[in-house]
Formats: structure tokens, sequence, C-alpha cells
């Protein structure tokens, strides 16, 4: 993928600031995490309170994940995670003071900024792990295996194709059966802007959903259907959905979806994700504490292994440390 287009994407990140940040080849795990990343080393639970997080589909099995996790080590503390979208969860809850951190699988816009600084409520940017936007199709579809940006932005534009053979020759005419993420979604803003992009908006006569589970189970005894999400979602369903390559142009070799394409830059819909914290809940304790375990843990081996993301390296990890210390003072 172009720098230009993945700086497009995350508001400046380079795609070389995302292999240097983000990387299974380059991450140092957390040995011993659960150990050592709290504040309360005596690990006796006596930390209590409420940790509130909203966001990302993308993000949310990395934030409840860490939450079940940092649970166990206190019992004390409810974390509770709901998938809200990125957008969503900026406007409904994080920037009117209702959540404590926002996931987004995009940056933070300068609108969403305008309105949390209406609220009182100031946003800290952490980037904690990457993501392999995946296009699916049902297994029972058996005249695709990749697909060029071009093909992709013909389905899904505004006032597009409407035929499987309208944008290949060689594949049915039959209509799509289109899924993906709701217009509040991180995903759906990533994908209008890097792959629909010059065609024109994102259309909308499509099932648009904030759970990714729903567009899994329209694909997979559908053959003429099609959607689109995170990696995760396909790496836990791939027995019931097919995942495209993908290339950004007819010359370009197909990329297939995957970790290590991701991290190395081969696939070329890799992205950041990012977790929001406000400067105002890291105030509490207790936000501050599972903000820390989240960093500390977010460049574990578990992240590839367990939720099916690319891990942070030891870079950004240090980086989110000392963001964190900047903005609790200790």
């Amino acid at each position: 993928m172009a720098d230009n287009r993945y700086a497009t994407s995350a508001g400046g990140v380079s795609r070389r600031k995302l292999l240097g940040a983000v990387g299974s080849a380059g991450a140092v795990a957390v040995a011993g995490c659960s150990e050592t990343n709290t504040g309360d080393e005596s690990g006796d639970g006596e930390l209590s309170g409420e940790v509130v997080v909203k966001g990302s589909s993308t993000v949310f099995p990395i934030s409840d994940e860490m939450g079940q996790r940092f649970m166990e080590e206190y019992p004390g503390v409810n974390v509770t995670v709901d998938s809200t979208g990125s957008g969503g969860g900026f406007e409904n809850h994080f920037c009117p003071g209702d959540a404590d951190i926002n996931g987004a699988s995009r940056l933070i816009k300068s609108e969403e900024e305008d309105h949390c600084a209406e609220n009182d409520v100031t946003p800290v940017e952490m980037e904690v792990a990457g993501d392999a936007v995946t296009m699916a199709v049902s297994p029972e579809n058996d005249w695709v295996d990749c697909m060029s940006f071009d093909e992709m932005a013909q389905i899904w534009q505004e006032g597009g194709a409407e035929t499987w053979a309208d944008v290949n020759d060689d594949w049915p005419d039959e209509e799509f059966v289109l899924y993906g993420p709701d217009t509040t979604s991180g995903t759906f803003d990533w994908f209008t802007e890097n792959v629909v992009g010059d065609a024109g908006n994102h259309r909308t006569d499509y099932e648009p959903t904030e759970d990714d589970n729903i567009i899994v189970e329209g694909i997979e005894d559908d053959p003429h259907a099609i959607g689109y999400f995170g990696y995760a979602y396909y790496e836990e369903n791939q027995d019931r959905v097919k995942a495209l390559g993908v290339r950004e142009s007819e010359d370009d070799d197909c990329g297939d979806p995957g970790l290590q394409a991701a991290s190395e830059g081969a696939y070329p819909m890799a992205r950041p994700l990012f977790v929001y914290p406000s400067e105002e809940a890291l105030q509490r304790e207790e936000v501050a504490e599972f903000m820390r375990f989240y960093i500390e843990n977010s460049s574990a081996d578990w992240i590839a292994d367990e939720v099916g993301y690319v891990p942070a390296n030891q870079d950004i990890v240090d980086e989110n440390l000392s963001t964190l210390e900047e903005t609790t003072g200790n």
C-alpha cells in the first residue's frame, strides 16, 4: 500500500510508523505482566471502582480481554466494555463524559475533539495494536479469491455495481447481498476513505451493523453475499467465511489478510488501532491502573494468539507509558 493512502487513513500516521510501532516480528512480549503491571504490587485486589469502555467493534475484543484479565487481579474493579462503533462511542458516550475510555479503529476527528472540549473531556491518544481489514464472502463462492481496490470500490460506492457480472464478466449475473459496518464505525470510515476513496461516497443500500458477528452470519450461507470487518472476526470464523486476498491495483500482487502480512506491509488494508482514555478519568486510580495494565499487555503474544491482532512493539509501549505518566503525574 502506498504511504500516502495509509497516512490519509491515520491522519498523518505513516505506514513506516505502523510497521515500526506495530508488528508481531518486532513485538516484545510482556513476560509475567500479571505480576508487575499494576500499582498495587501486592496483588491483593484492594483497588476498587468502575471503568467504562465504549467504542470500536474492532477494538472491542482486545479491550474486553484486557478487562477480564484486569478484573481477575482486581475483583474490586468492575470493567464494562461495550461495542458502540468508534464514532458512536465518541459521540454518545465518551465526549459527553459518560465513558472513561473509547476504542477507535481510526484517529479521532477534529469535530469529535471539539465535542469533547465542549464537555471538558480531554482525549489522550494511545496506539495499541494493528489490524488487517478483511473482505469476506461465503465458502460457496467459487469465482473470486482476490479483489483490487477498484473492484471493491465498484461494489461499495454509491450508485455502484448491482451484480457480480457488472464488475467482472466472468462472475455470475447475480445481485450482490451486502453486509458491512454501520456509519458510526471507524472501519466504515477507514474503508470509505481508503478504498471507496475518489469513487465517491459509500453506498447506503446494504445491511449495516455494529455487530460484526451479524456480518459473518449473513455471509456464510449466501454465495452472492460479501462484507468486511476486522481481521479478528475472520480468524474466529474462518471455518464459516472465506477471506479474499487484496491488491491495491491490477498490477500488484495479491496479498492475503494476516497478522504477519499486516506487520510487514504486504497486505494493503492494514491499519493501526487506538484507545482514547480521557485525561480527567485517568485521575481516578482504577482507570489509571487499568490503562497501565492495558499498555503493558499490548505487546503480549496473546494479542495475536488469542485475539487476532498485531501486538504493539516495545517502542509504542514505552511511548504510551510515558504519556500515561505525564497525564497522571506518576
